[in-house]
């Protein structure tokens, strides 16, 4: 269960060595869902896998764990398992935070976001979506914002079409 829902936007520089600060209220959340002892470090479980996705999805450990469970409880075999097991925890990384609240980019995740071995140096977005947060490039969350930002659907319709229909 998710105690506190991942909000909001930020913007943090990504340095040449490719370490980025989580937003101190994204930070927050990852502590309080890690169950590790108090003196191990919180984690951000990273997923970067799919082919579709320019951006990596993070969950704290206990979405993580929540994630692997729909998973498991999915048909043994079946090509939906497969694939779900293939890019949301085969193409996944795990990464504790450091004391100062910063991350180093691993590889992968930097590849993902769209930084070369010779461009790390720029800025990511992180962008709340309750139960985890997306961190993409910032130029590629600016300019898919941009593209989806007024399709003349109201949200709060949405949410009552679901509620409605759960």
């Amino acid at each position: 269960m998710v105690s506190e829902a991942f909000r909001g936007e930020f913007y943090q520089k990504v340095d040449s060595k490719a370490r980025v600060s989580i937003p101190a209220a994204f930070r927050r959340i990852l502590e309080a869902e890690d169950p590790s002892s108090d003196d191990a470090r919180p984690k951000v479980y990273m997923v970067y896998g799919g082919k579709s996705r320019n951006f990596v999805e993070c969950y704290s450990k206990s979405g993580a764990d929540a994630l692997a469970a729909k998973i498991e409880a999915m048909e043994l075999g079946s090509d939906d398992r497969d694939k779900a097991e293939r890019d949301l925890i085969s193409r996944s990384v795990m990464v504790e935070i450091e004391p100062d609240g910063r991350i180093v980019l691993p590889l992968k995740v930097r590849a993902k976001m769209g930084f070369s071995a010779d461009d790390i140096a720029g800025e990511a977005a992180f962008a709340g979506y309750t139960n985890r947060f997306k961190l993409y490039r910032r130029e590629v969350y600016d300019a898919e914002m941009n593209d989806d930002d007024d399709d003349g659907v109201d949200p709060l319709a949405l949410v009552g079409r679901a509620a409605r229909a759960g």
